[in-house]
């Protein structure tokens, strides 16, 4: 399962001919018995302990898909920390499965940053039976608009079976109501064989609230560094090397075991670790030992609300080298000025000069006063390439996050909603689509969730009703509504889709086939000219420049090589146009 000299100490089951291995980490605990369920009977075995801190046990005579768990100092059955399945849920037994010996069909095929185009997508809300075969029937889809990555919404493990992902207890497992982790194999190997690759969104940073039994284990947590969803992982406390030994065993079981091309970490400003080595910068390591001994490679990305360029500045110059970072500033500065809006962290993004500061200097709070935060926020990153970042014109929090889950497309004209297109893929940052966004889907994507525990429930009902009560009635996110209201359409057949969607096709061959739209680091001048109200927004690349239209007026063609253009106007460029021309 693992190579000689690996860097951490591993703990998920292991099988050797008819033998399996059992570990666990539990030095909260005097005492450990592996409880196996045979014939609807659960039998009981005591585990040996071998460094004081953990506990092995190895049997012969094993069969496929025992069912097993825990029992600490004679407690009732848990599942394991690391457990890869859970078919019954988040309380109940764990299911062994050995993903290293799933029969591959396709190689992974390596991809560079320049070459991404991705595509955010939530499992459960993709189609209508809300499975991972059912999506992998419709990644053609993707393949014919032009994608080259998809990037998962979390899988891991959550309690029933409507969640976003973000409140997963099991982070080896994968969510069985989607197919379990067979199904998300077998996913994998068809996007594979379309030229796909597939980055999984993880939450390294916190556990959902309901189904956590780590601390019965093991100091899994510290409340050193609180996040906003409880105790911070004890990443550089004492007896913190099994907890990050933990995450590292998990980077290499997706990496390397399930053959995923890359991971998206999430809110990594909330993973706090005073450590020599930060914990980012060693999961990125494993992720490259575990893809180069596939034979492949892995992409790491940051979600840093933060606007931190560390995140993605190499080690040797003081960084934590990621391959990547995501920049909600692109999409402030756009959606601010396309509605109007001005609540929340709108606020800090007014005025159309917003647009024009993000695609020069990467960031709009570089360390600037924030009003939203009220401190000063971020830090300068116009020297770094621009195609370190990941930019969207809208994603699961833009929309989910807000009171009734409105896309863009329910809030700005489709004039509009064109532009926001071109912003995205023609900008010199890796764009991101949200899954339905190329066609203009207007189902929304609301906040939904199917926990058990009543406490939980009450709790997270308040929560919606505390921040968005001001703006009206709020869906119930533990409605089953809230869910079936999210499912993407999956209709273009209108004019206007139709032609959103083959806006999309022809600005994403637009910056396959012109290599100088698809380098960061070849930006000339960006500017803003026209007066108020008539603005236009050049960016020059290389030997083109591509113009944009934000104004609702129709203006003068420059005299320059038209090379595109996203309308079919002939009286000149029309209102919300995009051009591209050679200078």
């Amino acid at each position: 399962m693992y190579p000689e000299m690996f860097p951490f100490h591993p703990c998920r089951p292991s099988k050797n001919d008819k033998r399996v291995t059992w570990n666990v980490w539990a030095p909260k605990c005097r005492n450990v018995d592996l409880i196996l369920e045979k014939a609807g009977s659960l039998t009981r075995h005591t585990m040996e302990p071998t460094d004081g801190d953990h506990f092995t046990l190895t049997l012969p005579h094993f069969e496929a898909s025992q069912r097993y768990g825990y029992s600490l100092d004679g407690g009732p059955p848990r599942p394991d920390p690391v457990t890869v399945s859970q078919p019954d849920g988040v309380h109940q037994l764990s299911t062994v499965v050995f993903p290293e010996a799933f029969d591959w069909e396709h190689t992974t095929q390596a991809i560079s940053r320049n070459d991404l185009i991705l595509y955010e997508l939530h499992i459960g809300t993709f189609t209508t039976e809300g499975t991972f075969a059912a999506a992998a029937k419709r990644l053609p889809d993707l393949v014919d608009l032009g994608i080259s990555a998809v990037e998962i919404l979390p899988v891991a493990q959550f309690p029933g079976s409507r969640n976003w992902g973000y409140d997963g207890v099991h982070p080896f497992a994968t969510q069985h109501s989607y197919g379990g982790p067979n199904e998300f194999m077998k996913f994998i190997d068809v996007a594979h064989g379309l030229g796909l690759a597939v980055i999984l969104d993880v939450v390294f940073n916190h556990l959902g609230p309901e189904g956590n039994y780590l601390n019965e284990f093991a100091p899994y947590f510290t409340d050193l560094h609180p996040t906003p969803w409880g105790p911070g992982f004890n990443f550089d406390g004492d007896n913190s090397q099994p907890v990050r030994d933990w995450f590292l065993e998990c980077t290499w079981q997706w990496i390397h075991d399930f053959r995923l091309d890359g991971l998206r970490l999430d809110a990594v400003h909330a993973m706090v670790d005073m450590s020599d080595k930060h914990i980012l910068t060693e999961i990125k390591e494993t992720a490259d030992k575990a893809a180069k001994e596939r034979g492949g490679t892995a992409i790491i990305i940051a979600e840093s609300l933060r606007n931190d360029p560390r995140m993605i500045t190499p080690v040797a110059e003081g960084g934590l080298g990621l391959d990547l970072e995501w920049n909600e500033d692109f999409h402030h500065s756009v959606s601010a000025w396309m509605t109007g809006e001005a609540h929340g962290k709108y606020v800090d993004y007014q005025g159309i000069e917003t647009i024009k500061t993000v695609m020069r200097d990467n960031f709009r709070l570089a360390g600037q006063d924030s009003t939203y935060y009220g401190e000063p926020w971020g830090k300068p990153a116009h020297d770094i390439p621009a195609d370190r970042f990941v930019i969207s014109l809208q994603n699961h929090d833009h929309i989910g996050n807000r009171a009734r889950g409105e896309r863009l497309a329910s809030l700005v004209t489709t004039q509009q909603l064109r532009l926001g297109a071109c912003l995205t893929i023609l900008g010199p940052f890796v764009p991101m689509l949200f899954m339905g966004e190329e066609y203009g889907e207007t189902n929304p994507f609301l906040f939904f969730c199917s926990f058990g525990d009543p406490d939980v429930i009450s709790g997270v009902r308040r929560g919606r009703k505390r921040d968005y009560g001001l703006k009206g009635a709020i869906p119930d996110p533990q409605s089953v509504d809230s869910f079936t209201d999210s499912i993407l359409s999956w209709d273009w057949e209108s004019e206007a889709r139709r032609s959103l969607r083959e806006l999309y096709q022809s600005l994403i061959n637009l910056r396959k086939s012109t290599p100088s739209l698809t380098v960061g680091s070849n930006l000339g001048s960006i500017s803003l000219v026209g007066k108020r109200g008539e603005e236009r927004l050049q960016i020059d690349r290389g030997e083109f420049t591509t113009w944009f239209n934000l104004s609702p007026l129709t203006q003068p063609l420059p005299e320059e090589e038209l090379l595109w253009r996203s309308e079919e106007s002939t009286d000149g460029l029309a209102p919300f146009e995009t051009i591209l021309v050679r200078r």
